[in-house]
């Protein structure tokens, strides 16, 4: 089977979202310290943040081990963030990683705004890099609006569905949905954490996935 297209995470939400278009890709592991790349920028708009990382996965998974010379790299990376109050600076949504870290982080988030970028970079390989083929890069974003609920109902949903490998402690593709009062944006997938509608253009642009017969 052809693969040509490797998908530069470990995340089981992208691989889920990138097998819906019916295409064969392999998963493998950026190996980028992410946190340790935040430090060293310094501050940065959250978009900016999340444009970086996915350049960074994209770069790291193009020259890492196992690569092969004709493969397409496509990386993506979330940057989730709560606006601050009377001029403070932003709020960076995290992986809460256990129980309590989520509950305390929804509760934060009740009845207020908060935004989602998810950047997305499609690679070309080296020699068609060379030869003037684009990276392509793509910037989704959202604002979600949660409706003001309880730390009660926050514990009692954390239980039942455990999002603590989740930025913003959610998933919208669970009862996590009945926790918003609306949501804005282009494409709801990028919210899970591939934007499906822009990495499938993406993608037959770069003639990996047909285009519709006219």
């Amino acid at each position: 089977m052809d693969q040509r297209l490797v998908l530069a995470s470990t995340s089981r939400y992208r691989a889920e979202l990138l097998g819906r278009l019916d295409l064969p890709f392999r998963v493998v592991d950026p190996r980028v310290d992410e946190e340790a790349l935040v430090a060293s920028l310094g501050p940065r708009p959250p978009e900016e943040l999340a444009r970086v990382l996915a350049r960074a996965k994209a770069e790291a998974a193009a020259s890492g081990a196992g690569r092969r010379d004709d493969a397409w790299v496509l990386a993506s990376d979330q940057v989730g963030w709560l606006p601050g109050e009377d001029d403070a600076a932003p709020t960076r949504l995290r992986k809460p990683g256990h129980a309590a870290a989520a509950v305390a982080q929804l509760v934060s988030m009740a009845g207020r705004s908060h935004h989602l970028a998810t950047a997305v970079v499609l690679r070309p390989p080296e020699a068609l890099l060379e030869a003037g083929e684009p990276t392509r890069e793509h910037l989704d974003v959202h604002r979600l609006v949660m409706r003001p609920f309880s730390a009660d109902e926050a514990a009692a949903y954390v239980r039942r569905y455990a999002p603590i490998d989740c930025a913003g402690s959610y998933r919208i593709e669970d009862a996590g949905i009945a926790l918003f009062e609306r949501i804005e944006g282009e494409d709801f997938t990028g919210i899970i954490g591939l934007p499906l509608i822009a990495v499938a253009r993406m993608l037959r642009e770069a003639g990996l996935l047909a285009r519709a017969e006219s």
